[in-house]
């Protein structure tokens, strides 16, 4: 079964730090291609903790979308963890540039257990196992950050990860499936502070006009949660008429029910 398991739904250092929620990521398995998306703090435990077990060692890559704790505190252990150690060298892993140069959060040590290492850059394609994806434009997150139009046989999934909101973001992310970062439940906060996140308004513009077949949010702030996400999907599912979903830890999305 194709499928969006979610290692992980917090976002933002406070419910990360509290682990209000887990933070692992999210593992998709589409087309016989296994990816892991920004393995966070917890990673490989909620992997080895889901039910049914993901085994690493089934991975065929991970992709890292950019470099801040949220995203990449347990890249090394996952590769390890996918190469067995380092003794069955296999995979490719994909980040941005200046996760590997100078203060780099991928070790250089650990690089040459995988197969490759592929650097992301904006209007860039890749390809792992029996799919592709995109990198169609740069994120504004303090960091390099790139989203993310991944394409199987029957499916197309994007992945709007953290960024500010700008002109004409949702034009760059029209996926069957669309998986939003949304860490704040309103914009006074990014003005009185400068948090580059997306809010929910944001969220909400994005898909009335993109209208995709589910739309998803996650990687939830305080205030998101405080403001209680599986109602406020559901609020949104009614005002736009287009499927939306709260992701919660450990909730798993069957991709089959989307595909062309």
């Amino acid at each position: 079964m194709d499928k969006i398991k979610f290692l992980g739904t917090a976002g933002a250092r406070f419910v990360v730090m509290k682990q209000l929620r887990a933070s692992g990521g999210m593992w998709l398995t589409l087309d016989d291609t296994d990816v892991l998306i920004d393995p966070g703090p917890g990673s490989l435990v909620r992997c080895l903790s889901s039910k049914p077990k993901l085994n690493p060692m089934d991975l065929d890559g991970i992709i890292l979308t950019h470099r801040h704790i949220d995203h990449s505190n347990d890249i090394n252990v996952m590769m390890e963890a996918m190469t067995n150690g380092g003794f069955k060298k296999k995979g490719i892993v994909f980040a941005p540039s200046d996760a590997l140069e100078e203060d780099p959060v991928i070790l250089k040590y650990i690089r040459d257990h995988v197969d490759k290492i592929e650097i992301l850059k904006e209007k860039s394609s890749y390809a792992l196992g029996n799919i592709s994806f995109s990198t169609p434009v740069t994120h504004i997150h303090g960091v390099e950050t790139y989203g993310l139009n991944i394409q199987g046989k029957d499916c197309s999934i994007s992945v709007i990860t953290d960024t500010e909101y700008f002109e004409n973001l949702e034009s760059h992310y029209t996926g069957d499936v669309l998986i939003i970062n949304v860490v704040l439940y309103e914009d006074i906060y990014r003005e009185k502070k400068g948090i580059q996140h997306l809010s929910l308004r944001d969220a909400e513009k994005i898909i009335s006009i993109n209208k995709p077949k589910v739309s998803i949010l996650t990687h939830f702030g305080m205030t998101m949660l405080k403001m209680k996400p599986w109602e406020i999907a559901e609020n949104l599912s009614e005002k736009l008429g287009v499927k939306v979903i709260a992701a919660r830890d450990g909730m798993q999305i069957d991709i089959d029910q989307f595909k062309n």
